[in-house]
C-alpha cells in the first residue's frame, strides 16, 4: 500500500523478511526517563529478536524496563529506494536454563572483545515498515554506502515520468 506522500507501507511478511536479511540495528530504551540508543547485532528466532549484552545500561534498560523499540534500515542504490522497519515490544533477559542453552545455539556472536554472556529476547507487539523512492535530484555520497550510478555499468537511471518519479519536488536538497 502506498500513501499519498509516495511512501509504501510494508506488510508484516516483508518486514520480517527484511529483519531476517540483516543482523545489525539500533535498540532504543528509556534510561532514567531519557531515551538512549545502542547499536546491536541480533538474530530472528521464532518470531522474536535476540541479542547479546554485557552487564550495564543496555542490559538494565532493556531487560528491566522492558518496553523497547528496535529499528533497521537500508537502501537499494540502483533502485534508488530506502526502507525502514521498526519493532516495538517487550524485552526480557533470557534466564531459564533451557532457554539459555537454546540461545547459545543461535548464530549470534559478540562483535566487541568484551564478554557479552547475557541474552535478551524482544517479543514484538508491533512491527511496521516503509519504503520510499529517493528523489532523483539527491546525490547521496559514499559516506552512507551509495555508489555513484556511473560506477555500475548496468545501472538504470530513473527518468522523469518513470514509475515512482515524484515530479518536481517543492524542497530541493542542499
Amino acid at each position: 500500500m502506498t500513501n499519498q506522500t509516495g511512501t509504501e507501507i510494508l506488510d508484516s511478511a516483508e518486514c520480517w523478511e527484511l529483519l531476517r536479511s540483516t543482523s545489525v540495528g539500533r535498540l532504543a530504551v528509556d534510561v532514567g526517563g531519557r531515551p538512549d540508543i545502542f547499536p546491536i547485532n541480533y538474530v530472528v528466532d521464532d518470531g522474536n529478536l535476540v541479542f547479546r549484552s554485557g552487564a550495564g545500561t543496555k542490559l538494565a534498560s532493556a531487560a528491566l524496563m522492558h518496553h523497547v523499540a528496535f529499528e533497521i534500515d537500508g537502501y537499494l542504490p540502483l533502485k534508488r529506494t530506502a526502507w525502514s522497519v521498526v519493532v516495538k515490544g517487550w524485552a526480557d533477559q533470557v534466564e531459564e536454563m533451557y532457554d539459555v542453552f537454546a540461545a547459545e545455539d543461535l548464530p549470534l556472536f559478540p562483535w566487541a572483545a568484551h564478554p557479552k554472556p547475557n541474552f535478551v529476547r524482544i517479543s514484538p507487539q508491533e512491527v511496521t515498515g516503509r519504503r520510499f523512492h529517493v528523489l532523483d535530484d539527491v546525490r547521496p555520497d559514499a559516506s552512507i554506502g551509495w555508489e555513484p550510478v556511473h560506477a555500475a555499468p548496468d545501472a538504470v537511471v530513473p527518468e522523469p515520468g518513470a514509475e515512482f518519479h515524484p515530479g518536481h519536488p517543492y524542497l530541493r536538497p542542499d
